[in-house]
């Protein structure tokens, strides 16, 4: 009895230390993994902020690319710059910059429309003219080449007559080329039959033709 009593008191003793021991190791709070994850969270949390960083100045910076963009289109657009009085004092919308753009860039397109056909215009103005000069250029030179003729008087009535017969010779053909549907066509109907029945050579020709005409019924 006595040795069954000794074997049960050591028994006691080891289950307790047993006991003691696992609830030691239980209350210790470094592991191996617990380390790894200790180690790792602030890193994510890192990575997190530097994205939300980087988010955030390119955020920034398309917001003031945009402010920029929007603030030039009120320098350069003068209608931006005219006070509204529907709005009174208060800043341009977007929207309203947007929309007096479109309308600036509609105005300026019609404008470059009605210069190019002005410039047209002026082209063939000056190309009438330029025929005109060299006409009068041939009409002096000639003369200056023969200074004899020209000396013996004629009659104003013998003027009119040449003047007539250029008239009449000219508005033949300029009766059977203009149109007069409308302004625009008479105005490039005019213009085409400058350039093509007023060439120095044609009315040089139709001068002499009716020249050469009176010339007969007057000697």
């Amino acid at each position: 009895p006595a040795l069954f009593m000794e074997n049960a008191r050591k028994g006691s003793i080891v289950s307790r230390a047993n006991s003691i021991g696992s609830t030691s190791a239980s209350s210790v709070p470094n592991t191996d993994d617990e380390d790894s994850d200790y180690h790792q969270e602030p890193y994510k949390e890192s990575y997190k902020d530097r994205r939300r960083r980087a988010h955030t100045q390119a955020e920034r910076k398309r917001r003031d690319a945009i402010k920029k963009g929007y603030d030039d289109l009120q320098a350069i657009v003068p209608t931006c710059e005219q006070q509204d009085f529907s709005i009174g004092s208060q800043k341009l919308s977007k929207a309203i910059v947007l929309q007096k753009t479109i309308d600036y860039i509609q105005f300026l397109h019609k404008e470059k429309k009605k210069q190019e056909e002005e410039v047209s215009t002026l082209r063939k103005d000056v190309m009438a003219l330029k025929i005109m000069k060299v006409n009068y250029e041939q009409i002096v030179k000639a003369h200056q080449d023969n200074p004899t003729e020209g000396k013996d008087q004629v009659s104003d009535e013998v003027k009119f007559n040449v003047f007539q017969g250029i008239m009449d010779s000219l508005f033949q053909s300029f009766n059977a080329s203009i149109s007069v549907t409308s302004f625009q066509e008479l105005s490039a109907c005019v213009f085409s039959w400058i350039e093509e029945h007023c060439k120095p050579q044609t009315l040089r020709d139709v001068v002499i033709g009716v020249l050469h005409q009176l010339k007969s019924q007057l000697y």
